[in-house]
């Protein structure tokens, strides 16, 4: 018997319906949103909110602002591929126990070493002293930036020497590794900026850890959810998006136990038990999404919604997507924001008139959403750079 054939086409369908792309797919809740692509990209502080509003039905920077700050409903932690990501609260556990804990006792190891090799004499003993006395100065201060808790704790403004001896040899604060550190351990989560929504400056707060989840029971958790957001996908698709191992990735996926499909180009791929049939389609959509979006980023392989021939003007030299221009599930050109709050964008084909039109509408209310904020992507394409000039 033949596998099941899910279309280009069909795929596309998917990310309007699932990633909540199309106006009556819309998400009502901040945390749905991110939870329709399992997470958001946080390393650029601005994605994460423009990826939200281009999911959510109604609401502005505020309601993001909530959710993060208020509410809690959505958290920032280091993560799939050791970045920054937002997941949901409900979600939070699973990520922690998959991927951050892995991610932090690297942390701690690389900065225990960094710490020994300084031959100060500061050691695992000296590091704990460290993070109480940020702890306790979080408890006593409330939400504090980086400087100002260097500035309340004297260990925190120790230096120490990387690469003694050798021509790369420098100096280096302890402050940020410790914060880190203590990030990455969810002792600490980044609170409300200073300035508005766009800052990366963050302050911090004291928290508690996340409930333990065994990290097989939570890695099967990731993938399944990522296989319903992200699938057809393949086993290199996953491994891509998360980190993990292959093995880890193989494990995973046993038990989840997806269905095998084929796809126009005659490769295989994995969808969700029993999601071999086809996607209803949704009604004509178009998004502008932002650099690093995790709808542009899901895979490995772009190909079913990317001509390879845009990639060199849409991504920057590490592989970072800037912000793109979206219609039926197809990337059809850039965007960009100029200095003086217009939102410009271009075209890297010819989609039609009423892809011209739903585009522009789409764009007008992007910027009646930005508002007075201005965006500089952190991570610059060529077409970006070119649409600012």
């Amino acid at each position: 018997m033949s596998l099941p054939l899910v279309t280009t086409v069909e795929r596309r369908h998917r990310l309007g319906l699932r990633h909540r792309l199309a106006p009556s797919a819309r998400a009502e809740t901040v945390a749905e949103a991110a939870d329709s692509v399992v997470a958001l990209h946080a390393t650029d502080a601005a994605t994460v909110f423009l990826s939200a509003r281009a999911r959510l039905a109604e609401g502005g920077p505020d309601a993001i602002e909530r959710a993060l700050y208020e509410d809690v409903s959505l958290v920032r932690l280091l993560s799939m591929r050791n970045t920054l990501f937002a997941v949901s609260a409900e979600l939070a556990p699973h990520v922690d126990s998959s991927t951050a804990r892995a991610i932090a006792a690297k942390e701690r190891r690389s900065l225990l070493k960094h710490l020994d090799e300084d031959g100060q004499g500061l050691d695992a003993a000296w590091l704990a002293g460290a993070e109480a006395a940020a702890l306790d100065a979080l408890d006593a201060r409330g939400p504090s930036t980086g400087s100002q808790l260097s500035a309340a704790v004297p260990a925190l403004r120790q230096k120490i020497t990387i690469s003694r001896g050798k021509k790369y040899e420098t100096e280096q604060g302890v402050a940020t590794r410790v914060i880190r550190l203590l990030a990455a351990d969810g002792r600490i989560r980044r609170d409300r900026p200073r300035g508005s929504w766009t800052s990366s400056q963050y302050r911090w707060v004291h928290t508690e850890p996340w409930p333990a989840v065994p990290a097989a029971e939570a890695r099967a958790e990731i993938a399944r959810r990522w296989l319903h957001a992200y699938g057809p996908a393949t086993e290199a698709d996953l491994k891509w998006w998360t980190g993990w191992t292959l093995t880890d990735v193989r494990k995973a996926l046993a038990v989840v136990g997806p269905d095998q499909v084929r796809l126009e180009d005659g490769n295989t791929a994995l969808v969700s038990p029993g999601d071999t049939g086809p996607e209803p389609e949704p009604e004509p959509w178009a998004a502008l999404l932002p650099g690093l979006d995790p709808t542009g980023m899901g895979w490995a392989d772009r190909g079913f919604h990317l001509d390879p021939a845009h990639r060199s003007a849409l991504f920057d030299y590490a592989g970072n997507i800037g912000p793109t221009v979206w219609w039926n599930g197809e990337i059809v050109g850039g965007w960009a924001q100029r200095s003086d709050g217009e939102i410009v964008w271009r075209l890297l084909g010819s989609p039609g008139r009423a892809a011209e039109q739903a585009i522009t509408a789409e764009a007008a209310r992007l910027a009646a959403w930005v508002g007075e904020a201005r965006i500089t992507s952190r991570f610059r394409t060529p077409l970006e750079r070119e649409l600012v000039a």
